[in-house]
């Protein structure tokens, strides 16, 4: 029952220390399994309702996060003969302007991903239209509204959000009684989507949305969230008051709603971050750690300064009985970090390494540092390129290299080879010229796309004395959609790089562990990685052959202070020859297409940025003045 019948808003969780929460929230290890739960859910409601010979409304969302669900449904129905005959679907927007065949259409998304999948029928579906002429919106959404109405309201709506904190396109300023309308896009929203659109200036300015007071009428409402890049503006959802600036915070309101995140999208949440501020904590040695940091930067103490009533202030005072005394305890946890940091000459020496990079450039923009002192320890360093990084090349640099073909060509083919070569590369413009705005590359096109990212990775780890025998592409297949959203990760990608493992059997692999990447693509070379890792560890039970496990992070964030490992001093010699090679991306530099919604700055003014706020943290708590440090998460098990 939904607020508007008279049922009344969540007032409480009773998960232990999660008072702040003002909305039910699940936390699961994995995105796989908040997909299964639901789309158990799904499938438990269409069950009860057939079992009484009553319909289903259902709510849908389109995005990166329902597709694991929508595959769950399709394999219940494929296999288990879950009966989709009595379900009604509505969809919750669409762009406009937009043709339902149109590769990013709505109406197209839905039906490759759930819809010609099962058994529902096709008069049941209902997906806003968005090529219906600008004069008609308004009667079409007063329509779209009436169809909700009579079909008995949504049972069940299930809800992503964007990192606006939007829910549908119910942009920032969204009222709570807003119903089916057309809206214009935030430009978060945009910079989002650009990656399906071949940039942002493909971005349809304008959507069609359910509003926020048809959302809030909905019986049931689940909102899934997955990633680290999706947890701060869940907590403001969640923790803080109502407001308009994040449409999500209004499901407050609601009394049937549950949040489903993952962990990594869980880590803003009070009792996650900070939990000794909201409920009795076992204080292990991980969270004394974390908890002293988190007071020193409090006060703007070093850690060594801390005093007893610093704690007492603070609601510590239960974490300073677990040791003689406040003296000892923050030289305990100084000592702990002052041992993490690792100069040069403690890092691995003449040993095998491979460096997994799941882009083109995220070896030097991530670990550039790091890279150089393993060549300068004499490693036999190997730098796994894992995919092409094709789709984030401008046409203008094709452009570019094709009229550098087209004046070179002369100098190393004879005349009757130039001519042809002149015809291929003239069609070849051509067809570019002609593709509509946001629609797949050819072939030829991508590929070319690749050898310049190809390239540039040489011409990077050059800077750090490798050459191009160092670097293997692996141009994984579940990234050559052509587009930014990509296969799932199949047996063919795990075999890849489990071949990988057992050619080089590595001592180290470093690999990219933030699972921020808005993009998804770091995420799904991590788990490819993962599963690569545990046939290897079958097929070769010895330890002494398992590799350890460096965990670095790219260009969104950087392992926090408490959860590093290991941090790498860099001078500022070292820093500008990270730079350095960063710089030799030039396809990537002083714009790249899909920079991220929030960030303006270029990859090497993050990577520098980020590595001084990580010397600079360090200074703060008392550890040794660097110019800049990289930090690293050292595992045995992914």
């Amino acid at each position: 029952m939904s607020s508007k019948d008279g049922g009344q808003p969540f007032e409480g969780n009773t998960t232990e220390g999660s008072q702040r929460e003002k909305i039910p929230v699940l936390i699961f290890d994995q995105p796989g399994q908040l997909s299964i739960q639901v789309a158990k859910r799904i499938a438990s409601l269409i069950t009860e309702r057939r079992a009484t010979g009553k319909k289903v409304v259902l709510g849908l969302p389109t995005g990166s996060t329902p597709i694991g669900v929508y595959q769950h449904l399709i394999d219940l129905h494929n296999e288990e003969g879950l009966d989709f005959s009595n379900v009604v679907t509505f969809n919750l927007d669409e762009y406009f302007p937009m043709k339902p065949d149109s590769l990013q259409s709505y109406h197209r998304f839905m039906h490759e991903n759930f819809f010609d999948h099962v058994n529902i029928p096709k008069e049941n579906i209902h997906i806003p239209n968005g090529d219906i002429p600008r004069e008609n919106i308004e009667e079409y959404c007063l329509s779209y509204e009436h169809k909700i109405r009579k079909a008995g309201g949504l049972d069940l709506l299930v809800l992503g959000i964007g990192r606006s904190g939007h829910i549908g396109f119910n942009e920032p300023g969204s009222g709570i009684k807003t119903r089916t309308r057309l809206i214009i896009l935030d430009e978060i929203t945009k910079k989002d989507a650009a990656s399906d659109f071949f940039g942002d200036e493909n971005v349809p300015k304008e959507a069609i949305t359910i509003g926020v007071g048809t959302i809030l009428d909905a019986h049931e409402i689940i909102l899934m969230a997955t990633g680290e890049h999706k947890a701060p503006i869940v907590m403001k959802a969640v923790e803080e008051e109502p407001t308009d600036e994040i449409t999500a915070s209004f499901l407050q309101k609601h009394r049937d709603v549950t949040i489903y995140c993952d962990e990594a999208a869980s880590g803003e949440f009070t009792r996650i971050k900070t939990p000794w501020v909201v409920k009795q904590v076992e204080w292990t040695e991980d969270l004394s750690v974390r908890a002293v940091i988190w007071l020193a930067e409090k006060v703007s103490k070093a850690i060594l300064r801390l005093e007893e009533g610093d704690f007492q202030r603070h609601h510590l005072h239960s974490l300073t009985y677990t040791h003689e005394n406040t003296d000892h305890l923050c030289k305990h946890v100084f000592e702990s970090l002052r041992r993490r940091i690792r100069y040069a000459e403690d890092l691995p020496t003449k040993q095998e390494v491979i460096v997994f990079s799941p882009h083109p450039d995220d070896d030097v923009i991530s670990m550039g540092g790091m890279l150089d002192s393993l060549v300068e320890n004499k490693n036999d360093v190997t730098i796994a390129y894992m995919t092409n990084g094709s789709v984030a090349v401008f046409d203008s640099d094709v452009r570019r290299y094709i009229r550098f073909m087209e004046m070179a060509g002369g100098l190393f083919i004879d005349n009757d080879s130039v001519g042809s070569l002149h015809t291929k590369l003239t069609k070849l413009s051509k067809a570019m010229s002609t593709k509509p705005l946001g629609n797949v590359d050819a072939l030829e096109v991508q590929q070319i796309k690749a050898f310049i990212r190809y390239s540039e990775a040489v011409a990077g780890i050059e800077v750090m004395r490798l050459g191009q025998e160092h670097a293997r592409f692996l141009d994984m297949p579940f990234y050559k959609t052509g587009k930014v959203r990509k296969m799932p990760i199949n047996d063919v990608d795990v075999q890849i790089v489990l071949s990988m493992l057992e050619e080089k059997m590595p001592e180290h692999i470093f690999v990219a562990g933030d699972l921020s990447d808005p993009h998804g693509t770091h995420r799904m070379c991590y788990f490819a990685i993962k599963r690569a890792l545990i046939e290897f560890k079958k097929k070769y039970p010895d330890e002494s052959k398992h590799p350890m496990v460096w965990l670095y992070r790219g260009a969104w964030q950087e392992w926090e202070i408490d959860r590093a490992d290991v941090f790498l001093p860099m001078s500022k010699a070292d820093l500008d020859r990270k730079i350095e090679a960063i710089f030799k991306h030039e396809s990537q530099k002083d714009r790249a297409m899909y920079p991220g919604a929030y960030d303006i700055r270029e990859f090497w003014e993050r990577a520098r940025d980020r590595n001084q706020g990580t010397a600079s943290r360090l200074n703060g708590l008392g550890l040794p003045e660097f110019h800049a440090a990289e930090a690293y998460v050292c595992v045995k098990e992914l």
